[in-house]
């Protein structure tokens, strides 16, 4: 849903037009690879695999970041994020046969994705490349290969494609797990992407536009969304923004927050609430200026709205969605254009 523009709004650039197009990209997704999911589904049920690892940059960094959870939580899988310059750089052969590969890209062409996407196929992975390029390298590299179906995205900071493959992450779970209630969350994700994307998170942003360092905080499932956006407030607003767990928070960093250090909480409704509801209160009490989005409750200078009664799996993806147009409203009050940040390229291939 794209919200309609008057004077007091900022412009539409092509990010936030991107970002808006999130829900009917989700709908897209979910039915052409319905198929493709069920299927590597039973596969992965005949032969579950003894561990899995994840292979990423940047904004699908964080999306792999979600897969991790998911799959340690919902299915008992040990997850790791192997660092792609172990065989770009080092030359060294990771032992990962029989283990699930994920690797997540929106472009499939850089370099050291590709080596250790390579590597685990060589020594008996099952990869899988969740892209939205279908035709690029890593498409051919890996053995199966899950669209993001996000089309071309031509804002340097991405953002539908980082929906999708979220979405697709979860797809591949649901399906995996053949989980009912998983799927028929699954099935409401892109009407709850498109109330997301409607909601009004204006009165965070006088907070976030005059702050230069900033935590986003999340924790759980919702821990890769706190990466999301503060990768996102770094690079589109030169905001230095730093994800951190509710839980690590309070072993130290905490401390440097303070009346021009904000931190913005992002909660859904699970197992980690009690303890983010108890961070926000420790905050308030350290008078430390605190925006809360979601399901966390307490004394907070700015509560920000959220789709509610939603599985708490998908709950963290609609205050990404909710997020960006934010992100894009601070970007253009701090005097950037969030389509081309300086110095960065909407392709980065490293070696």
């Amino acid at each position: 849903m794209m919200p309609e523009q008057n004077r007091s709004e900022p412009t539409v650039t092509a990010m936030l037009r991107e970002a808006c197009e999130a829900p009917q990209v989700v709908a897209r997704l979910l039915e052409s690879n319905a198929a493709l999911c069920r299927d590597l589904g039973a596969r992965l049920r005949a032969a579950p695999p003894p561990f899995a690892v994840t292979c990423a940059r940047g904004s699908s960094d964080n999306a792999a970041t979600f897969a991790k959870y998911l799959l340690e939580i919902h299915s008992g899988l040990v997850t790791a994020s192997v660092g792609p310059s172990v065989t770009s750089v080092y030359a060294a052969r990771p032992r990962m046969r029989d283990a699930l590969f994920l690797a997540v890209s929106q472009s499939g062409r850089s370099p050291d994705i590709l080596h250790l996407a390579q590597a685990g196929r060589d020594d008996g992975a099952l990869t899988v490349a969740l892209v939205n390029d279908t035709t690029s390298p890593l498409a051919s590299t890996c053995e199966v290969v899950l669209p993001l179906h996000a089309g071309p995205e031509k804002s340097v900071a991405a953002t539908k494609s980082f929906i999708a493959a979220l979405a697709a992450s979860l797809q591949l779970v649901a399906h995996w797990s053949q989980d009912r209630n998983l799927l028929t969350a699954l099935d409401q994700l892109p009407e709850a992407l498109d109330k997301a994307a409607a909601l009004d998170w204006s009165t965070a942003l006088p907070l976030l536009t005059q702050a230069d360092d900033l935590f986003v905080v999340g924790r759980g499932v919702g821990f890769a969304m706190a990466q999301e956006a503060a990768l996102k407030l770094k690079e589109t607003s030169g905001i230095h923004a730093e994800a951190m767990s509710s839980a690590e928070l309070m072993h130290g960093p905490w401390t440097l927050a303070g009346d021009h250090f904000p931190i913005l909480i992002l909660s859904q409704h699970d197992e980690t609430l009690s303890g983010v509801n108890d961070l926000v209160t420790k905050l308030n009490d350290q008078n430390v200026p605190v925006i809360v989005a979601g399901a966390a409750e307490g004394p907070a200078k700015v509560m920000l709205p959220s789709v509610e009664g939603i599985h708490p799996f998908i709950a963290p993806i609609t205050l990404i969605q909710s997020f960006y147009p934010l992100v894009n409203a601070i970007a253009q009050a701090r005097g950037r254009d969030p389509d081309n940040p300086p110095r960065l390229r909407k392709v980065t291939e490293t070696v």
